[in-house]
């Protein structure tokens, strides 16, 4: 053990490596330092605002109320940032991963990526996911110097430090002696005062912008379940001789699907009180909507209502297939449901499909399968029917939504700097109008949000350009080219403000992909073959 000992004068102390004076040679050191005065019969130790100018965050956070009116909330219930920022500086380090399950404008998200945090964020709204993607995308922030730009963001920043001076420091300081001016004891205090360090003030970088660095949308995987004729028939290959790891056909397990019937059932009932709300506050609402057995794919067999006024569309037979709970709608079972409609006799109108989220595959099919006579819809579940105490029981409800069919056509160019290369133009959504029973071009007004993948590998879209039509003059991309002007051609943000896309060449894959949101947060894939 390391005890104290006295060297000229002053006591040190080896494990804690520090030196501190006697009471009365600290009492002298004060004085000399002008920071005793008499109150009455006792000394008071005299300290100045800037000896510490900064306090000390406790329990009571009064510097994160903000008046209601001063933030632009997209929800009623959002955080408000510094909030955020608080639990999160208190709690993680830079790099460190944040997760926020329920998304909403994803202010959660935001916060980390300023703070150079890692963060994955979810939300069972598309209107959610859409917002929270064009705040991400269109965000700016400071550039924070890192302690070791080697090693990146996981380093940590480096941070504001400011002095503290402290009776004690004072006390101990070595280079304060008796006739010195006050401008050198004000250096001797500063050059010995202990450093704290400000862990939500990190050095700004001015010279530098930073925007948000590259992320991905994920969709919760669609789990395929096998029937019981198709485990029996994979039961009648012979084992694969090569293989240590195939059972026997009859250790085949085969776990029944609890509940699916319950919430079909469920989705029928309010499919037929709320109808399907269409384009421009149209309604497809159905005379009878009845369980329909025998088949795998196809859930319900209904009639529709005919046109109010007389002069549209008539009564029509609709089938309906509903997809999953908690995965996309496959395109095994768009192929499934239509090879069973073609049995039924007399062959319906309408095939209609309700998901609450759709595979690309099974969407471009249901689009362009051509069924003479026949109408193959898609229709948007609404979040609010997997969650008991979300529902309305009432028949205003608007539980489905017609999804329309994107409208898209990709040109060449053929002249000028970008001769041969491709270009995609959105003319809007192809509709069901419920009134005549027919396919319509749609405008390109409600279209917030538009994705192009040039390359799309038919599993996962990835964006190289993103639009935002419906963004103001000061949202979306015109905020980010405002605030890097010296950066960025602003010609080309008004651009992604339009439905063309930019020139662009065909992948490895040729394929291209365009997804479209629209401003209910209801989305739409057309994929496109590029030759």
């Amino acid at each position: 053990m390391q005890f104290p000992v006295v060297i000229n004068g002053a006591t040190y102390h080896p494990s804690r490596n520090t030196y501190w004076k006697t009471n009365e040679e600290g009492m002298n050191m004060l004085k000399a330092a002008g920071r005793l005065f008499p109150v009455k019969n006792t000394l008071t130790y005299k300290r100045y605002a800037n000896d510490f100018n900064v306090v000390r965050i406790t329990n009571w956070w009064d510097d994160t109320i903000q008046s209601t009116f001063a933030v632009d909330k997209k929800y009623v219930v959002e955080t408000n940032p510094r909030v955020i920022a608080r639990c999160m500086l208190m709690t993680t380090d830079p790099g460190d991963l944040v997760f926020d399950p329920t998304c909403g404008s994803g202010a959660t998200a935001f916060v980390a990526e300023q703070w150079g945090r890692r963060w994955i964020t979810c939300d069972t709204s598309r209107v959610a996911v859409a917002l929270a993607k064009q705040r991400l995308m269109t965000a700016l922030y400071d550039y924070y110097e890192l302690a070791h730009p080697d090693e990146g963001v996981g380093s940590g920043f480096v941070y504001k430090t400011v002095p503290h001076i402290t009776l004690r420091s004072i006390a101990n300081n070595p280079d304060i002696r008796e006739g010195m001016t006050r401008g050198e004891v004000d250096a001797a205090i500063a050059r010995h005062a202990p450093q704290e360090t400000l862990y939500d003030q990190p050095k700004i970088d001015a010279s530098r912008r930073r925007v948000s660095g590259p992320f991905t949308v994920e969709a919760v995987p669609a789990v395929s379940a096998l029937s019981v004729d198709e485990l029996a028939d994979m039961a009648d290959f012979p084992p694969d001789p090569e293989s240590e790891d195939d059972a026997p056909a009859e250790s085949v397990a085969v776990a029944p699907r609890s509940g699916e019937a319950n919430r079909q059932e469920e989705w029928r009932g309010e499919l037929a009180k709320t109808g399907i709300r269409g384009k421009a506050g149209q309604h497809l609402r159905f005379a009878r909507l009845e369980p329909l057995p025998g088949f795998r794919r196809l859930h319900a067999d209904g009639q529709t209502l005919p046109d109010a006024n007389g002069d549209g569309a008539a009564s029509q037979r609709a089938v309906v297939s509903f997809g999953p709970d908690h995965a996309p709608l496959e395109r095994r079972q768009v192929q499934d449901a239509v090879q069973e409609a073609q049995t039924l006799v007399p062959r319906p109108e309408i095939v209609l499909f309700a998901a609450f989220q759709f595979d690309p595959e099974a969407a471009k099919d249901i689009d362009e399968t051509r069924w003479p006579g026949v109408a193959l819809l898609k229709a948007q579940m609404n979040a609010d029917l997997l969650t008991e105490d979300l529902k309305r029981k009432r028949a205003s409800n608007e539980s489905f939504w017609l999804v329309g069919q994107p409208d898209v056509e990709v040109e060449t160019i053929a002249e000028g700097a970008d001769a041969g290369k491709l270009r995609a133009r959105i003319h809007g959504f192809d509709y069901y109008d419920t009134q005549s029973g027919n396919l319509y071009p749609g405008g390109k007004a409600d279209i917030a949000m538009w994705l192009l993948d040039p390359d799309y590998d038919g599993r996962s879209l990835y964006p190289r350009q993103a639009f935002f039509p419906m963004a103001g003059a000061t949202d979306g991309w015109a905020r980010l080219a405002r605030n890097l002007r010296a950066e960025i051609d602003e010609s080309l943000i008004e651009a992604y403000r339009g439905t063309e896309s930019l020139p662009f060449e065909a992948g490895e894959h040729r394929r291209a992909a365009v997804k479209i949101v629209d401003a209910r947060g209801v989305e739409s894939l057309r994929v496109l073959d590029l030759g």
